[in-house]
């Protein structure tokens, strides 16, 4: 099976809601619960914090801690997409999605932005993006 087909919870039930019609009634299904076995551990460090707050407001979650999984706290490729231009845009800093599929885990996920901070100083940056308006402009 493909592992777009796997599911990514099960939840049994001793039998299924059903509407007036004898059809399941999606809207009374319980809710999968994600999250790991272990305890909650708040994050460490300025970029740690800065990050489960981006995180927190990405999966619409109440807290996130540094040993959580992106993937099992409700994430997907979309929310990755918006989980990386968050970053980038309050961090300064990059991040690819290719990063966030290969550490999902919060802690993981910060070492690799504190040796990336600061990386490319700003005149580099501006000096960037003054050579794609210029090529912008000769189209």
């Amino acid at each position: 099976m493909p592992d777009y087909m796997v599911p990514g919870a099960v939840v049994v039930q001793p039998g299924l809601p059903l509407n007036a019609n004898g059809k399941v009634d999606r809207k009374a299904l319980p809710k999968a619960q994600f999250g790991g076995g272990s305890g909650y551990e708040a994050p460490q460090g300025e970029i740690e914090g800065a990050l489960a707050q981006i995180w927190a407001e990405v999966l619409g979650v109440e807290r996130v801690g540094r040993n959580d999984h992106f993937f099992e706290l409700g994430g997907h490729s979309l929310l990755s997409t918006r989980l990386v231009a968050r970053v980038q845009d309050r961090l300064h800093t990059e991040l690819t999605i290719r990063q966030v599929f290969q550490s999902p885990v919060l802690r993981d996920m910060a070492a690799l932005l504190v040796p990336a901070q600061g990386q490319r100083p700003a005149a580099q940056a501006l000096s960037d993006i003054d050579a794609l308006i210029d090529s912008m402009e000769t189209l």
